[in-house]
């Protein structure tokens, strides 16, 4: 079986796993910056940088793979978020980009088939991309309303760059993730598909929206409807929501996504919203429990974490979930439907 029917199979007899956050989970081992920088004689100041950690420390994201699969996850992603050429550059490390994502990759795929020899219960690696600090929608200049720091052919190079080297490093998946702008999302995609041209193969692709205020838009102006619309054409084995808000604030735009897209529905919330100081405060039991209502009401195929999260929040909804039953993909009547900043279905 491909890794896309493997996945299928796995999430028709139960609520799935992922992980949880890599950034607060790093930031709690108070890493130097000689950490960050080890022996690789950048220019730039490396701290910060946790991507660049799979080269110089990766016992410490080889720590914290472990301790999510240990939590239970059945999916766990690469630290690659921002493992791309346009983010590493504030780095000075844009020359580095392939070796980043083939370690990480090569970290997480290493404990996948290390736990599932264990048990023989099947695990996942999804290749993680993140949004890059670009916007191929918006203008950075208010006075100039036209003006874009990048296209849409670079940003499909950049992407591609990075996909290409997570699929060598061992990734299931490609996970176009935090996605504030749904146009580069599109980048992401289109860059996948060129890259399963290249190589010949099914290289699937889990797609997940963040809504950057309650009414259920991202950044780009997109309500849930529209941006399933505007992707459903990848043929994502997941679409979803991360980051975000907690998850009592995304309950509404869950039930919306669950209810149209005709696919695996993979939802990782921040442990609740941040305090004054930033940080995350929503115990274990608090976030397992309110995932655990979606569940209940067939509404999730995959549940995780995202800022905030720890291990301990990935074993709760772990247990939480164990006896719910998974979300049945619907099948809705075939129509033509588009996305504008709303969805509109044709007659």
């Amino acid at each position: 079986m491909s890794k896309r029917d493997q996945l299928l199979e796995a999430a028709r007899t139960r609520v799935l796993i992922s992980d949880g956050a890599f950034g607060t989970q790093i930031q709690n081992r108070k890493l130097t910056e000689a950490d960050y920088a080890g022996d690789l004689g950048l220019p730039a100041d490396q701290k910060g940088n946790n991507d660049i950690l799979a080269l110089t420390r990766p016992d410490v994201i080889g720590d914290i793979t472990r301790a999510y699969l240990d939590a239970g996850s059945d999916i766990v992603s690469t630290n690659t978020f921002s493992a791309n050429r346009i983010s590493q550059a504030d780095y000075a490390a844009e020359g580095l980009v392939a070796d980043i994502n083939i370690a990480s990759g090569r970290i997480a795929r290493a404990l996948a088939d290390e736990y599932q020899a264990r048990d023989g219960r099947v695990r996942f690696v999804a290749g993680a991309i993140g949004p890059t600090n670009k916007t191929l929608s918006l203008s950075p200049d208010v006075e100039d309303p036209g003006y874009r720091e990048i296209d849409f052919d670079e940003l499909v190079a950049v992407y591609k760059e990075q996909a290409a080297a997570l699929i060598e490093g061992g990734c299931d998946f490609i996970l176009i993730e935090t996605v504030f702008d749904t146009l580069n999302a599109k980048a992401g995609v289109m860059a996948v598909k060129q890259l399963e041209r290249d190589m010949g193969w099914d290289v699937p692709v889990m797609i997940s929206m963040t809504l950057t205020d309650l009414s259920g838009r991202n950044l780009s102006g997109h309500t849930v409807e529209a941006f399933w619309y505007a992707v459903r054409h990848a043929k994502p084995v997941t679409i979803g929501l991360n980051c975000s808000f907690g998850a009592e604030q995304l309950r509404p735009h869950v039930k919306v996504l669950s209810q149209i897209a005709d696919t695996l529905l993979m939802i990782y919330p921040n442990a609740g919203l941040p305090n004054e100081l930033g940080e995350y405060d929503e115990q274990p039991e608090t976030t397992a429990g309110l995932v655990k209502d979606w569940a209940d009401h067939g509404q999730v195929n995959i549940l995780g974490g995202c800022c905030g999260s720890s291990p301990a929040h990935i074993a709760a909804i772990a247990e939480a979930v164990a006896k719910s039953e998974p979300r049945v993909i619907p099948h809705p009547e075939p129509a033509m439907k588009l996305a504008g900043l709303e969805a509109f279905i044709a007659a």
